[in-house]
């Protein structure tokens, strides 16, 4: 195999895209910006100490990060990775954008997408590879004094360069991608941009990547043994509630045992991890009464679609988002709130294990820190679902990591 390229993650989160990168078998990571200590403690755990997947430069610290910190305070050593940088990953946080939420474009978030620019001029990376919701595309209509498109800025930003921090530009082009077409269950649309700096080829486009995406799919997907399309049932099939036992890190709580294999989606995922209790696959405690209004929900209410008024207004629920899933198709995307969503056969919620699966994590990837959390800590923390629910599917990434590879390596 020819020497692996080298990449930077930022907005890395809990490690979904480096975890692609990983399994593609061609990239190496310098390092990671997260700014969260809970999902750096699960991309720490799984990438960086217990499979040596980073490089990790003296002068940065091994451990969370503000991109805005890092920029201020290491300039020098980041211009210094001129020339040793492949490839920028990552896209900003999504909650200003996100259609889900309430698009606010004053959103502060909104602004490390300025940090993003600075972070590529002063590195200046042979490839970006940029990730963010379907808003991003969107301009925000309520806003009367803006109205901007964001995912035009950035292309526009890239593209010029800058004069000031002796900074080439890019040749950019972004579409929009449903991973679900990738092999993962969950149809899933995001915004992707790739950037190539002007300098390295006049050959190859952005959209060359794209289109190379979309032809090495199927050969892809069929070398992994699985299906151009999976669905919920293929992803979780495996750790239905049906044997159980102490959950290893909360013992007031049960967990789920693996069942048997029953899709070849399962067993690309479950792989060599040979522990009898899948990670994270702890079990909600319901109530008896909202187990009895979940059983009433899964029996009568249109799978895949949020619920009626009238079975909202039966059982008083306030909650805009509860939808109750079919087991034969893709999920919904997926969100941070795992109420959101009801189990396609079992009166309950989805435990983080299933939630890992539907993102395509493998097995052995093992989630740090809280598994839920509430109120005014939301803001704060990161736990388990959020840091799922946040993630670029890792099966998506290592076929963007093999064709980015491929077009550094041919031009």
């Amino acid at each position: 195999m020819s020497e692996k390229k080298t990449y930077i993650d930022l907005f890395a989160g809990c490690g979904g895209l480096s975890l692609g990168l990983f399994n593609s078998g061609h990239w190496k990571g310098k390092f990671a910006i997260e700014k969260s200590p809970d999902a750096f403690e699960t991309l720490e755990h799984n990438l960086i100490e217990n499979n040596k997947h980073f490089d990790w430069p003296n002068w940065l610290p091994q451990s969370n990060h503000d991109i805005n910190e890092i920029i201020k305070n290491h300039p020098k050593e980041l211009k210094s990775l001129r020339g040793e940088i492949d490839l920028v990953t990552g896209g900003p946080p999504c909650q200003g954008f996100s259609t889900a939420g309430r698009r606010i474009e004053s959103d502060t978030r909104n602004n490390l997408i300025k940090s993003y620019i600075k972070f590529i001029r002063l590195v200046q990376p042979k490839v970006i590879f940029f990730e963010n919701v379907k808003g991003f595309t969107q301009r925000f209509d309520k806003n009367k004094v803006k109205g901007r498109i964001y995912s035009d800025y950035v292309q526009n930003a890239l593209k010029i360069g800058s004069k000031s921090l002796d900074a080439k530009g890019y040749n950019v082009y972004g579409r929009l991608i449903d991973f679900s077409e990738f092999g993962v269950p969950q149809k899933r649309t995001r915004f992707i941009l790739v950037g190539i700096r002007k300098d390295i080829t006049e050959k190859t486009k952005p959209i060359d990547f794209f289109e190379s995406l979309r032809d090495q799919r199927e050969r892809f997907l069929i070398n992994k043994g699985i299906g151009l399309t999976n669905s919920l049932e293929d992803a979780i099939s495996d750790l239905l509630r049906i044997n159980e036992t102490t959950s290893p890190d909360t013992r007031s709580f049960k967990a789920g045992l693996y069942n048997k294999t029953q899709s070849e989606y399962q067993r690309l995922l479950k792989g060599q991890y040979s522990k009898k209790i899948p990670d994270s696959h702890r079990f909600a405690k319901h109530s008896k009464e909202t187990t009895e209004k979940l059983e009433f929900i899964l029996k009568y209410a249109e799978k895949n679609k949020t619920l009626s008024n009238d079975l909202k207004e039966k059982f008083n629920l306030k909650k805009r988002t509860i939808i109750p899933l079919s087991g034969n198709s893709p999920t919904p995307t997926i969100t941070t709130l795992p109420d959101d969503y009801i189990h396609y056969c079992e009166p309950r919620i989805f435990t983080v294990r299933e939630y890992a699966r539907i993102q395509s994590f493998n097995d052995w990837y093992e989630f740090k820190g809280k598994y839920t959390t509430g109120g005014k800590r939301r803001i704060q923390e990161v736990p388990r679902y959020s840091q799922i629910g946040n993630a670029i599917p890792p099966l998506f990434g290592e076929q963007a990591g093999l064709v980015l590879k491929s077009i550094l390596s041919n031009g």
